[in-house]
């Protein structure tokens, strides 16, 4: 054999070799996380919900406690860690649209489903219109008409739409007393004007068929309240290929796990997803209720909650958690 060549294959298979063996390392320091680590991490970093706000748009959002905080990891063995008001609930708002995605994906298939809309990051605001202006499809399913449209893509009568979505948030987190927050639904269809706007915008370019209820499949799914370790477990869904994290493989599936990852981390923080992607590295999504679910790929699950948000949306202490999280185990995919 050429002497270079084969010093090449012994090149590649050591890098092989060790790159494996970082991995393997990197998932026994991470299966070493405890409750004291993430406690130092939390104490660390409460203070930045001062330096927030609220939700205040959708009025029974103005309501929460700013002071309640939480911090949970599914490690990647599936073992959970929690800290802080695990108990507290809140509801998921826009994290809800990841689950949503990947329930109409898996039912159109991905050509199908995004011919109707984009896979665009963007630098405005979830709430914006953009591209809606004659007869424009929406940029992406994580922005409000996006979502909106993906939602009434999988309503067929009556609450049909919500349903499927809870009761996949339901398997997924392994917890069937997941449900949604009447009050906050309520809330959110009294003065939603914006939304139901876009609704329409979108039943008039003939995106959307049906009726306003499957606008109100959209406000349930936004009010289905968790905790934060239900959106750890969220996140482990994604990141490791639609596996469960007690390892229940029925929608495992690593090519829709790819593309649900790959909106989060383009546009699953809002507008703030750009310096989000190179500060944090990872795909996320987040709430305006305060939550954030992190996936850390083929890896473990993240969640977070505080309700106090910065000016694109995202839970302040929520973020510098994870910054802390992923600086200290050197998680960023990049």
């Amino acid at each position: 054999m050429n002497i270079n060549l084969s010093s090449k294959i012994a090149v590649v298979a050591l890098f092989a070799v060790t790159s494996l063996s970082t991995v393997q390392n990197s998932v026994k320091e991470l299966n070493k996380i405890t409750s004291k680590n993430l406690e130092s991490i939390l104490n660390n970093n409460k203070h930045w919900a001062d330096s927030g706000a609220v939700a205040t748009y959708i009025p029974e959002l103005a309501k929460v406690n700013p002071n309640k905080i939480a911090f949970s990891v599914v490690k990647p063995n599936g073992d959970v860690v929690n800290v802080g008001n695990i108990d507290q609930k809140f509801t998921m708002q826009s994290i809800s649209k990841i689950v949503a995605l990947f329930i109409a994906v898996k039912q159109y298939g991905e050509n199908d489903f995004f011919k109707r809309l984009g896979y665009y990051g963007t630098d405005k605001p979830f709430n914006h219109f953009a591209n809606l202006d004659n007869g424009g499809k929406p940029l992406n399913p994580m922005m409000n008409a996006g979502a909106i449209l993906t939602t009434a893509m999988i309503s067929n009568e009556g609450e049909d739409g919500y349903l499927r979505i809870r009761d996949m948030v339901r398997y997924i987190t392994k917890n069937n007393s997941i449900d949604y927050n009447h009050a906050v639904y309520q809330s959110e269809r009294e003065t939603g004007h914006r939304n139901r706007g876009m609704f329409h915008i979108l039943k008039n370019s003939e995106l959307i068929t049906g009726e306003e209820n499957k606008l109100d499949n959209y406000f349930k799914q936004c009010s289905i309240e968790v905790t934060a370790e239900d959106l750890a477990k969220i996140g482990y869904f994604f990141a490791n290929d639609c596996v469960r994290f007690d390892g229940d493989a029925t929608y495992k599936n690593a090519d829709l796990a790819q593309l649900v990852e790959s909106q989060m981390l383009i546009a699953g923080m809002y507008d703030a997803s750009g310096v989000y992607a190179r500060n944090v590295g990872l795909p996320s999504k987040s709430g305006v209720g305060g939550g954030i679910a992190v996936a850390v790929p083929n890896k473990m699950g993240i969640g977070v909650y505080s309700a106090p948000l910065d000016a694109a949306g995202n839970s302040v202490a929520g973020y510098h958690m994870i910054l802390e999280l992923v600086k200290q185990y050197d998680l960023s995919i990049f």
